[in-house]
């Protein structure tokens, strides 16, 4: 006999058809059929796409009856910042505490370079070469240019370092620590090429770790020759990736280090393997609280200064970035999108175009873009195609980064006015709480509405 029809058993079953495996959803199902299909992993641009712990789990706590803020029409706040005191005669000296990250021409455009430089001078703060070497566009557009020196030395030249106000030794990048650079053949022109002593055409790979040096010894050493190069004039910064943090940090210092530069697992990169971008590193949040820790615990607060970068991308996360105890922020991803990255239209003779079909033609669309690696870039950023990066006019791109860090300079200084702050450095720990027990674990602060820290 047949039994009746039962419409909710029915609806029960369709769910349990339709419903999503939570280990093995469309991301994954779509991964292994592609690794299975080639053989191959995923190599993309920009930074991770996974949900981490970030400074937007923290909240201040402005004046009240209890605190007195300041009045922002009629009250100061400065905003000055000094880098690379301890042993520079000549510290970096910027308006204010944001500055350009390093990033490559190669992994750029010779215009993006210079925009950036354009914006740095504007704005009175310090932009950085990245990998691959010193365009003369970028000296003579950038006040203050910070000098990168990377494992795999393309374009080091030791006249340029003499003409820096600064270097950074990069042991490590938060995108992708322990692991090397790329650049594939597509962005490898005849002047990349040269710079870089490579083959036109042909994929580059970097080393994931200096070649002069396999410890903590040899550091001391190579920053000592850096130092003799340039008389002990500028400052050296020591770039990390974030993992080790708290010892990589103690070590940095121990070496000589003026700046110690953190970056965490939400920086981004212009090319790596996605497995790196998701999986490797920690959190910038849970970064800076233990580099301020190995810093204070070597009573070296504020003789090394620190600053921090991976994910800084409103005036919000500045402030709370100070508030923990950096010194200064250093933006790259949201330096890209304020010049047109991920946006429908391209302005390079100063009319929009629309560039949707050309998101599509890389199989994607405005939003959703990380194919900073194929030197197709819609809007003319991450491209050496000659056609492609007039789609970029440096005027424009500097005016657009002057706007977006003035923006965010203004933001900072409005949360550190209604802190009660005159000076945006005087930002403290105290005047920030957690909004979720896993930041309020990793930042060391109280959640919200208790004196509670997790595993205090």
């Amino acid at each position: 006999m047949n039994k009746p029809f039962d419409p909710v058993s029915a609806s029960a079953a369709h769910r349990i058809q339709r419903e999503e495996s939570a280990g093995y959803d469309r991301r994954v199902i779509d991964y292994i059929h592609h690794a299975a299909a080639s053989g191959l992993y995923e190599i993309r641009g920009l930074g991770a796409k996974r949900h981490l712990p970030s400074f937007d789990d923290l909240v201040f706590l402005a004046g009240s009856a209890s605190r007195y803020p300041l009045e922002g029409y009629r009250e100061r706040c400065t905003t000055k910042t000094v880098l690379g005191t301890r042993f520079a005669k000549k510290p970096v000296e910027l308006d204010i505490p944001i500055t350009f990250a390093g990033m490559s021409f190669g992994s750029l455009s010779a215009r993006v370079k210079q925009a950036l430089g354009r914006a740095a001078t504007a704005l009175g703060t310090s932009t950085t070469t990245g990998d691959g070497g010193m365009t003369q566009e970028e000296r003579e557009s950038s006040k203050t240019l910070v000098y990168q020196c990377l494992p795999s030395r393309y374009g080091f030249n030791p006249d340029d370092v003499r003409r820096a106000d600064a270097i950074e030794l990069v042991i490590g990048q938060g995108a992708k620590p322990g692991g090397g650079g790329m650049l594939l053949g597509q962005k490898v022109n005849p002047r990349v090429a040269k710079m870089r002593t490579l083959p036109e055409g042909i994929d580059q790979r970097s080393a994931c770790r200096h070649p002069d040096w396999t410890g903590p010894d040899d550091l001391v050493i190579k920053l000592n020759e850096l130092r003799e190069i340039t008389d002990w004039q500028i400052p050296i910064y020591v770039k990390i990736g974030a993992t080790r943090v708290y010892h990589d940090v103690k070590l940095a210092v121990h070496a000589g280090a003026d700046v110690v530069v953190v970056d965490g697992m939400q920086g981004g990169t212009a090319a790596t393997q996605t497995v790196f971008i998701e999986n490797v590193g920690i959190p910038t949040l849970a970064a800076l609280r233990q580099a301020v820790e190995a810093l204070e615990e070597m009573d070296m607060r504020g003789k090394v200064q620190l600053v921090i970068s991976g994910g800084i991308r409103t005036g919000a996360d500045v402030a709370k970035a100070l508030a923990m105890g950096a010194d200064a922020v250093s933006v790259g991803q949201g330096a890209l999108i304020a010049m047109g990255c991920n946006h429908d239209s391209w302005f390079g003779d100063g009319v929009a175009h629309s560039a949707e079909s050309d998101y599509a033609v890389l199989g994607t669309a405005p939003g959703f873009c990380h194919h900073c690696h194929t030197g197709r870039c819609p809007v003319g950023i991450t491209t050496q195609d000659a056609l492609l990066e007039q789609r970029l006019e440096p005027a424009v791109a500097a005016k657009r980064l002057k706007n977006y860090f003035k923006t965010m300079n203004m933001e900072l200084t409005t949360i550190a006015r209604a802190c009660g702050k005159s000076n945006v450095h005087n930002l403290e720990r105290e005047d920030l709480v957690a909004l979720t027990i896993e930041a309020a674990a990793m930042a060391n602060l109280p959640l919200a509405g208790t004196n509670w820290i997790p595993g205090a």
